[in-house]
Formats: C-alpha cells, sequence, structure tokens
C-alpha cells in the first residue's frame, strides 16, 4: 500500500505521524512510504533520516493525500479537507464529537476515519491514546504551576510550599490516565491533591497507591464546591471516550474560585470539562474568566514533541502496519479493538457518541462495512 505522512499544520503541531524507525518497518513489509519535507525536522527526524528509512520525501501535502491511507496525528485543518478523497483511509486523533465543521466535510469527502481516541483493548483502555494522556497529565502540572506565578497572572502559590507554609491545593477531575499522571506529578512536587472520578474501584485503587497524601472523593455537589472554594490549581482530565466531555465545572462554581487559580482544561478535545472553555493554541494558551486563568490548548503534547511522537507511533505502528498489510476492511473485521476506532465511513457516522452529540444518523461499523465495496 502506498502510505501518506504528512507535515502538521495546526499550530505549534511538531509531532509526526510515522518517525524514521516505523517507516523502515512499513518499507521492510513491502509498501510504499512518502513524508512531506521537513515534517520530523524540529524534533530531530530529518529528511535524510526519513530517506534512509525508504522513504520517498516529497514537497507538498498534496502529493501526501493523493496516497490511499494517511498517516497524522491531529485531526485535519480545514485547509487539508478538499485533499482528501473518497474511500481514503485516515488514520490519526479526529476528536468528531465537538467538532460538527470537520465532521461535515470527512462525511463529505467519504473518507474511512479511523481515529486514535476510540480504539480499544480487552481491558477497554485506550492504547492509542494513553501515551498522550501521560504526556498531557504531566504537561497539565508544569504548565499550572508556570501560570500560578505572579508575573504570569496567578495568585503567587508555590505548589510544594516551603517549611512554614502550607503547599498549594491542586484538585484533578478524572482518575484515568491523565489524572493519574497529574496527581503523580503533582505529588512529587509536595502539592496537596485531591481527585475526584465517579467509579470507586478507581478512587480504591488511587488510594491504595497514593494515600495518605492523596485525597480521593466521590463527586458530590458539595464535595466539588467545598474542594473549589480552596484549590489552586484545577485540573480537567474527564473522558467518555469518542463522546463530548461532561460540562462538571459550571460558570457558578467557577466564580467561587479564588482570582488568580488556574484550571487546565486536557478535555478540552472533546469539548472541555467546563462551561468557560474554549479551545486555545500553544501560541495564544490562555485567558481569563471570573477571574480564573484558562489553559485550553488542544494539541498539548506537542510541546514535548519528540517524547510524543515516538510514545504514541510506538502504539500506532501495529495497527497502521495491519491496515496496510490486510487492507482496511479485513484489518477492522479480524480485530474488533481497530473496528471500535472507526468514526466515520463512506458518508456514514459510526462511532455511536459522535452521532449523538451532533445529531446525526448512527450506522454500526459492522453494517456499514458490509455495503463496502473492497
Amino acid at each position: 500500500m502506498k502510505i501518506g505522512v504528512p507535515k502538521e499544520i495546526k499550530n505549534h503541531e511538531y509531532r509526526v505521524g510515522a518517525t524514521p524507525y516505523t517507516i523502515k518497518g512499513f518499507v521492510e513489509a513491502g509498501h510504499e512510504v512518502l513524508v512531506q519535507t521537513k515534517a520530523g525536522e524540529k524534533i530531530g527526524f530529518t529528511d535524510e533520516k526519513y530517506e534512509a528509512a525508504g522513504a520517498k520525501v516529497v514537497s507538498s501535502a498534496k502529493e501526501i493525500y493523493e496516497c490511499p491511507m494517511v498517516i497524522k496525528v491531529k485531526e485535519p485543518q480545514k485547509e487539508e479537507y478538499e485533499l482528501l478523497h473518497e474511500g481514503q483511509i485516515l488514520f490519526c486523533y479526529l476528536h468528531l464529537a465537538p467538532d460538527p465543521k470537520q465532521t461535515e466535510a470527512l462525511l463529505k469527502q467519504k473518507i474511512i476515519g479511523i481515529a486514535y481516541e476510540t480504539v480499544t483493548e480487552k481491558n477497554g483502555r485506550l492504547p492509542l491514546l494513553v501515551p498522550m494522556s501521560e504526556v498531557a497529565g504531566r504537561i497539565a502540572i508544569q504548565v499550572g504551576a508556570y501560570y500560578l506565578q505572579m508575573a504570569n497572572g496567578g495568585k503567587g502559590v508555590l505548589l510544594g510550599g516551603i517549611p512554614g507554609v502550607t503547599p498549594g491545593r491542586v484538585v484533578v477531575f478524572g482518575g484515568g490516565t491523565v489524572g493519574t499522571e497529574s496527581l503523580r506529578m503533582a505529588l512529587g512536587l509536595g502539592a496537596n491533591v485531591t481527585v475526584f472520578d465517579k467509579n470507586m474501584k478507581t478512587l480504591k485503587v488511587l488510594d491504595q497507591l497514593y494515600a495518605p497524601a492523596l485525597k480521593t472523593v466521590y463527586p458530590t455537589a458539595g464535595a466539588i464546591e467545598e474542594a473549589l472554594t480552596r484549590a489552586d490549581l484545577v485540573v480537567g482530565a474527564v473522558l467518555i471516550p469518542g463522546a463530548a466531555a461532561p460540562k462538571i465545572l459550571t460558570r457558578k462554581l467557577l466564580k467561587k474560585m479564588e482570582p488568580g487559580s488556574v484550571m487546565v482544561d486536557v478535555a478540552i478535545d472533546q469539548g472541555g470539562f467546563a462551561e468557560t472553555s474554549r479551545a486555545t493554541s500553544h501560541s495564544d494558551p490562555i485567558y481569563v474568566e471570573e477571574g480564573v486563568i484558562h489553559y485550553c490548548v488542544t494539541n498539548m503534547p506537542a510541546a514535548c514533541a519528540r517524547t510524543a511522537t515516538v510514545g504514541l507511533t510506538n502504539a500506532t505502528y501495529p495497527f497502521a502496519l495491519n491496515l496496510a498489510n490486510l487492507g482496511y476492511k479485513k484489518a477492522l473485521e479480524e480485530d474488533p479493538h481497530l473496528m471500535d476506532g472507526l468514526n466515520v465511513y463512506y458518508g456514514k457516522v459510526t462511532n455511536e457518541h459522535v452521532a449523538k452529540a451532533l445529531g446525526l444518523d448512527f450506522e454500526s461499523p459492522k453494517d456499514a462495512l458490509k455495503k463496502t465495496r473492497q
């Protein structure tokens, strides 16, 4: 199969969909790989390294998007919509539930959209989301600590405190991968950390691992309000796979937080967990609502793009190789976990959460595949 790897064009997005190491694997399996020039240059993956791995380096995105299969990191930007074509496999993060315009474009172009964020594994985890969640969860505490500094608009709290001075208070919503990495980082700095999650099994595991330093709390309305009135840094790490994030942090609750506090919304790719959240970029990462600094960057892991790229491609490579080796239909039919990643297919929405969030008709992936021409 002919595989294209484009240069990402989202703001400050330096990750790339394949490394020279994974390219070599594709080539050795008999596939032809085109990589857009300078796709990985910023993180040390030069054109020369891609060529040495067996890729053909091309100058334009148009050449990349002529390939039957495109592997990238972030969802296509509006400038890329018209480059997509019917029957093309697009393997990347899509985050369609909060993005009707992108969904409309992908349906119009009749592409086969397989989203990293909804591919599953036997234990219910999301293997292609996990590495980026690990990166984003750790970054959330770094940027939160940064924006708490007075020079950056914050209230002047040092998360770890000092002898004789209480540490900062961090509140994490969600005990999944993002939440766990955030609370670990915050505990490591010496902060006072509380995590909320509706799953009592999750709270029990976190309690066994990190108590008594970590406070695990079930999210009743009263408990949430009490924690927010004292919080210095809040991290939104809630996730319903494929669906829009629930709005847990309302404006009314936000008003109860102290001015100069910081909220980092890692759920922003799925629309955000706060009513006041709106997507920001690495070039303009923050804004203030009700006196609270909001950090809502939609591609947080791009800040540490080399680490993130290697972690991501380690996870995506086996799935991508199967798609190339077997063809999408056989690969999807033989792997129900990859099938969970199929979000759009020849003009149909094949993810129930996306369809519900956008008010669109849903067709099951199995039913859609039966109608395929491959």
